[in-house]
């Protein structure tokens, strides 16, 4: 893969939005856009993304050749290279209790620190992908639906542009083994020993419906597996909630 470039910038409307303006106009990326600051971050299922100062919002440009239905995998694909930065970037090592929900958060002790919006869009040169990655350094977000933390609560203070590098450095090397799929099953297995543990109890929310059941883990496309009364489910989009 192309070396990665980083683009600061003082604010943007969304680095996720950004950087599929750039893809449009014919970047191929790999490119990193950063902003101190967002007017109208966004997360997954169109919830806003609160961009406070110290926090680091930021987006990646990467081309594809991979089919369009491989892109959901750069969810847990950023989400290794997260885990692995951010202990990586503060050189303490993870905090205690940190893992990954399925399918883009990083947890702390059962609160959200951080988490991946991919986008994705046809584009001349192949899929233009956009891995958006917010994490929560300095302060947190007070959430009515979920309770949030910082790096920064967990004795970690990290700058944004440390962080970042730190992310970029780790990302290359997991879309790299990732090799757009090609090799899904060595980012599978990282994502598993990070994340909750095999048989923990959860719900997932798709929409439509919430079902609960124990995990199972993840099939071979990366898909939610939970063993519930109706015997074995498989999801590949949904809000995820931890039992306590």
């Amino acid at each position: 893969m192309t070396a990665f470039r980083i683009e600061h910038l003082a604010e943007a409307d969304s680095t996720n939005a950004e950087a599929m303006r750039r893809a449009v106009a014919g970047e191929r990326g790999p490119l990193w856009i950063a902003a101190d600051r967002q007017t109208a971050g966004r997360g997954r299922s169109g919830r806003s993304w609160s961009s406070e100062p110290g926090n680091l919002q930021a987006s990646l440009l990467v081309t594809l050749k991979a089919p369009a239905p491989k892109a959901y995998q750069l969810s847990l694909v950023a989400g290794v290279a997260v885990f692995d930065a951010i202990g990586a970037a503060d050189m303490k090592g993870a905090p205690s209790g940190m893992r990954l929900k399925w399918p883009n958060d990083i947890l702390i002790g059962g609160e959200k620190a951080g988490g991946i919006l991919i986008e994705s869009s046809a584009v001349p040169a192949g899929l233009a992908a956009i891995i958006g990655v917010g994490i929560n350094i300095r302060s947190s977000p007070e959430l009515p639906d979920r309770p949030t933390t910082s790096l920064a609560a967990h004795g970690l203070s990290p700058s944004p542009e440390v962080l970042l590098a730190a992310i970029a450095t780790a990302t290359q090397i997991w879309l790299e083994t990732w090799d757009e799929g090609a090799d899904f099953a060595a980012v599978r297995e990282a994502w598993l020993n990070r994340a909750h543990p095999i048989g923990e109890r959860m719900s997932i929310h798709t929409g439509s419906e919430r079902v609960s059941g124990a995990f199972l883990g993840l099939d071979p496309e990366g898909a939610l597996t939970l063993e519930t009364e109706s015997g074995v489910r498989r999801f590949t989009f949904g809000d995820v909630s931890l039992s306590r």
